[in-house]
Formats: structure tokens, sequence, C-alpha cells
């Protein structure tokens, strides 16, 4: 730290007043240059108060001091959101090379817990990191492990005065009702839920960045470049979306129930109907892979059923319905493909073997009960080998 410039965010609060104090006592020892932002979001009639609070505090303890005034917009957002975003691009904007944030152990916990309610995978049940990044600066929350009663009691202990937000009280904000509602009641069976949801935090920490390493492997076995550490966490967050399409190295990756399915350069040529003339090999190379044919006595599509007539390769066009079991009715070819697990950007492209209007055979699905061959009958077994 010594030389580097490090900015608090400083709203006024109580945990934002103990950090400064702090972090300006350490200063001369630890050798970091300190200075201070105070993020004015408009939404209170004291936020101009609150302002030139932060500026008077700065100018008692020798703190440089910035104050930026931004424009929360909900859009899409909710109004803490909102407010998060808001005050994440100002501090983007500080010169410094890290920004140190007053977040706490209750805060963490009520994160966690805020976040496990709707929902959220691995990142999410993480919480907040004690380090991190916000662009090129370090993100830095040094209070993370300590409670809110130990801040308080600092302050009382030094004296030192704040401003409360009356917003604070609003129940209708999320965070305030787990806060003011939830966690109290929480602590009369779990006096110890705060700590205890840090801690797991830190387990789901550990087990992301597993995962993480994983995926890093997992990309190095392929032969692909590895992502930076931010794609890598995003490509993570998206793999725990169903239905995932994620490029990377030019290479698409796709999630389809609990799979990962690579697809290297693939280019779709059109594709125009095949016919089947008896031959043991039929290359379809707009679909990436050949047909292939082998005899076999009552096994597979009928020979006998097939005198006078053709089979051709066509593409599904909609409504095709299959029969591969006679005890059975048929079933719509959508149906069939979803059971047998075949994705759904792949069922378009998929080899049908049709005798006219009839669908007779399907990849993965087998022979169309009218025309399986029984008994010692020849038959013929389609087989169908992409080339990757």
């Amino acid at each position: 730290m010594r030389g580097k410039r490090v900015a608090v965010g400083l709203s006024g609060g109580l945990d934002s007043v103990v950090l400064l104090h702090l972090m300006r006592g350490l200063a001369p020892r630890l050798g970091y240059k300190l200075s201070a932002i105070h993020v004015n979001h408009g939404l209170s009639p004291n936020a101009g108060d609150w302002q030139r609070f932060c500026s008077a505090y700065c100018l008692e303890l020798g703190v440089p001091f910035k104050a930026v005034k931004v424009k929360v917009e909900k859009r899409h957002l909710g109004l803490e959101a909102a407010a998060r975003a808001a005050r994440r691009a100002a501090f983007a904007g500080v010169r410094a090379d890290a920004i140190a944030l007053a977040h706490h152990l209750d805060d963490q916990a009520e994160t966690v817990l805020f976040n496990l309610l709707r929902g959220a995978g691995l990142e999410g049940a993480s919480g907040m990191p004690a380090s991190g990044k916000l662009g090129r600066m370090a993100l830095l929350r040094p209070l993370l492990g300590l409670p809110r009663a130990a801040i308080r009691e600092y302050a009382a202990a030094q004296g030192l005065a704040w401003i409360e937000d009356e917003s604070n009280r609003d129940e209708a904000l999320t965070r305030n009702f787990i806060r003011r509602r939830v966690g109290p009641l929480l602590a009369e069976r779990f006096p110890r839920w705060r700590e205890n949801l840090a801690r797991s935090a830190r387990h789901f920490a550990d087990a992301e960045l597993d995962a993480r390493r994983v995926l890093r492997a997992y990309l190095k076995g392929k032969g692909l470049r590895a992502p930076s550490e931010a794609k890598l966490v995003e490509m993570l967050k998206q793999f725990g979306s169903a239905g995932a399409a994620i490029w990377h190295d030019g290479v698409l990756f796709r999630r389809y129930r609990e799979k990962v399915i690579v697809e290297k350069n693939k280019i779709r040529k059109p594709f125009k109907a095949l016919a089947w003339n008896g031959e043991s090999r039929l290359s379809v190379p707009a679909l990436g892979g050949e047909l292939r044919f082998r005899r076999v006595r009552g096994k597979g599509i009928d020979s006998s059923l097939l005198k006078g007539k053709s089979l051709q390769v066509r593409l599904r066009s909609g409504g095709e319905r299959l029969k591969p079991d006679a005890r059975r009715p048929s079933r719509t070819l959508k149906n069939l493909f979803q059971e047998a697990g075949v994705p759904p950007w792949e069922r378009a492209r998929m080899p049908l073997i049709f005798c006219g209007n009839d669908l007779v055979w399907a990849p993965g699905l087998g022979v169309d009960a009218k025309y399986l061959s029984a008994g010692r009958a020849p038959g013929i077994v389609p087989d169908w080998r992409p080339s990757s």
C-alpha cells in the first residue's frame, strides 16, 4: 500500500465515518495517500446537508475531499440497484489506485440472505469479496469481518459523529426489511446467524474459485486460450443458465440440460434432399457427416416393403410423427427428440429417412413400426455418423 492512492467512499453514515477515521490513523504507518469521495444521489431533501457534513469531517481530519453529484436512473432496475450502479460509476471515475468501502459483516450476511432468497447461484451466494476490482482500481472492504455492533462501539469510544439516512427506516426497501424485521427474528433462534452466513459466503466463494479452475483446465484441454478473469466469471454465470450459448476463442459452447456441447467453426450449409440408391455409405456434407447402411436380417427397415419405392434423406419441416414402438401410439418428432435429450439446435439438422411422405427412420430414435423388419426378413439398418 505504500505510495498508493486510496479513496474512501464516504456517505457520512456510521460505517463510512468509522472507516475513514481508521484509515486516517493508519495512513502514516502504512504510507498510502488517503482521500475521500462522497456521492450525492440527490434522492433526499437532506442530500446537501450530508455533503456539507462529509466535507467538514474531511477538513477536520485533513483528508482531501471530493463530491460527485449523480443522477439515479431506475429504468429496469429498482431504486437500490440503480443508486448502487450510479455510485459505482462515480467511484470508477476517481483518480486512485484503490477504493475502500465500509461494508461490514452484517452487510455481508444480509447480502447473502437476500441473494439466496432470489435464487442466486455460487456468485450471489458468495456475497461481497473482501478485495476485488473496480475497473483499473482495486476494490477493498477492510471492515467486512467486523459486526455492526463493534463499529458502533468504536465510534462511541472515539466520540465520532455521523448522519442517519432517513431512508434506512423505509422497509419497502428489501435490505431495510431484512435488517429491521427479518434479522431480529432470526437472532431469537440463531444468535450467530450473521457470522454463520458470512462463513457460508466464504465457502461458496471457495467453491466458485474451484469452478473457475475447473473451467480454465477444461478450456486448456480443448486447446483454447485462457479467458480473462472477468470473462471467466461471466462464462460461469452464463453456464448456470439453461440454453446458454457462449463464444470463446472461435468456439461455441452450448448448455443443454446438464451437458456442455462444443461446436468448433460449424458453418451451416444449405441442404437439399438426397436419394438413397442402395449404397452402403451416403455422404451428407451439408450436415457434416455420412449415413451408413448395414443389411441385417430381422433388424432395421424391412427391405420387402421398399420394392418399387425409393428412400429420401430430408430434414424435418414440422409436424412429423414416428412410432418406434408398435405397442404405443405415434408421437411427434419434437417430443421424441426431447425425450432422447437431443438439443433443440440439432433437431432441425438431423437427417431423416422418408419413403414418400412417411417418416421411416430418425437418428437415435429408430425405425417406425410400420416399416420395421421382423423375423428373418432382410432389413436395412441406418446409422448417422457426424464428422465431429
